[in-house]
């Protein structure tokens, strides 16, 4: 299996595999003759071209490459990726291993007796699953989820996937307050003992301004898998109460009167500024079609996207569209429409975000918490999910490593 710990980046680490043996009286020791090599995949670098700058033969290059197009394709080779090639002192290739992602590696290994005979497949990594809790604080060190999460240990993905969970109830950008208290359970992975992502959040507890929002993930035995609160009441809304996931500010509000920074003068202002850096990700709010993504005079660069329920959402001032975003395309609930800019009539980055409900601009935030919830755990399942629900509610306690489950999952 390919390993992690690596050489740095650009350099490659080269060594000849070590003796084995224990020697006994009379006995010649011979070191084994294979090389090892690990490197990262270089700039512009194709399969070809990384083997034969470990002088393997255009032969056997040839091979190996028929080979692996057969399971993978080759131009999907990335810069900066890990392999690892086992050759014979002479140049013949043993064993060529290349890290694809997080779940899966390609191996080409020789095979049979003639020396340009190679077998190429694509084979997951062994990974190990953990079920973790966790609690977190927001306080005045740490005013934020990230922050929160970060301080406790954990990564920004575990952070994004809590946001993606509760993003219905609340905004992580401006509903945070000082003593607010949250507890998370969720799976992690491991492989050769390293980190190697999060799994799902099997369930979460927020304690917000006063109000405890809960999740509990379920799947109903005839339906998909969802979050529901401690009622079985879905929490996805059809509107999710921000564009952006973390750390935005509102710098402007909804208002029919407001004075125009550049412009000096008294104009309506139908949406909301958030104010964030350029590049910062936003996201679509809920379900829609594309019905415009281009060039918009003082709004920039602009995506406007339509709703069931006579609603419209407007992106403005955008420094970049998200991919495949274009008239037309359908986009799900949470998907990257496009990133903060300042593109048209502004003084700095920021998202103006816009709702139209009937044709007429309405308040976002206002509209927002007026959305209804998806549809609750069906009658017959009730029981079902309130089991599950306790069973989960039990790992909430702040005990860090809650189970294991299983030393081997091949197939992620």
């Amino acid at each position: 299996m390919l390993g992690l710990c690596l050489a740095a980046c650009g350099q490659v680490v080269s060594e000849t595999a070590p003796v084995q043996a224990v020697k006994r009286a009379n006995d010649i020791v011979l070191p084994l003759d294979v090389d090892v090599v690990h490197a990262l995949v270089p700039q512009n670098a194709t399969l070809a071209s990384i083997l034969h700058s470990h002088q393997v033969s255009n032969r056997n290059v040839a091979a190996i490459v028929e080979q692996v197009a057969a399971v993978f394709d080759v131009r999907q080779i990335k810069a900066q990726h890990q392999y690892r090639l086992t050759q014979t002192l002479d140049g013949l290739p043993r064993q060529f291993e290349y890290h694809i992602d997080s779940d899966r590696f390609l191996s080409v290994k020789h095979a049979g007796f003639s020396p340009d005979t190679f077998l190429a497949e694509v084979v997951p990594y062994v990974k190990e699953r953990a079920v973790l809790a966790m609690s977190g604080d927001i306080d005045e060190t740490r005013t934020s989820l990230v922050a929160a999460i970060n301080d406790s240990g954990e990564q920004v993905q575990l952070a994004m996937s809590m946001a993606d969970v509760l993003g219905g109830e609340i905004d992580f950008n401006n509903d945070l307050r000082q003593g607010d208290r949250f507890q998370v359970v969720f799976e992690k992975f491991f492989r050769e003992d390293q980190f190697a992502g999060y799994g799902e959040v099997l369930a979460a507890a927020f304690d917000n301004n006063g109000r405890r929002i809960r999740a509990f993930l379920y799947t109903p035995p005839d339906g998909k898998p969802g979050y529901y609160d401690e009622n079985g009441n879905s929490l996805k809304r059809l509107f999710l109460r921000s564009p952006l996931r973390f750390e935005p500010r509102i710098t402007s509000r909804f208002s029919r009167n407001r004075m125009h920074p550049i412009l000096g003068e008294r104009r309506a202002h139908l949406g909301v500024d958030y104010g964030a850096p350029t590049g910062t990700p936003v996201i679509a709010v809920a379900n829609g079609v594309v019905l415009s993504a281009a060039m918009s005079g003082a709004s920039g660069r602009m995506v406007r996207l339509r709703h069931s329920g006579g609603y419209e959402t407007y992106y403005l001032h955008l420094s970049s569209f998200g991919k495949g975003i274009r008239k037309g395309v359908r986009v799900d609930q949470g998907q990257l429409v496009g990133r903060v800019g300042a593109t048209g009539l502004v003084t700095g980055p920021h998202l103006d975000y816009r709702l139209k409900k009937n044709g007429v601009f309405v308040n976002p935030l206002v509209e927002h918490r007026k959305m209804p919830p998806g549809d609750p755990i069906p009658k017959q399942h009730l029981a079902d999910f309130k089991v599950a629900r306790d069973r989960m509610a039990r790992l909430f306690p702040d005990e860090l490593v809650l189970s294991i489950e299983g030393t081997v999952d091949n197939a992620p």
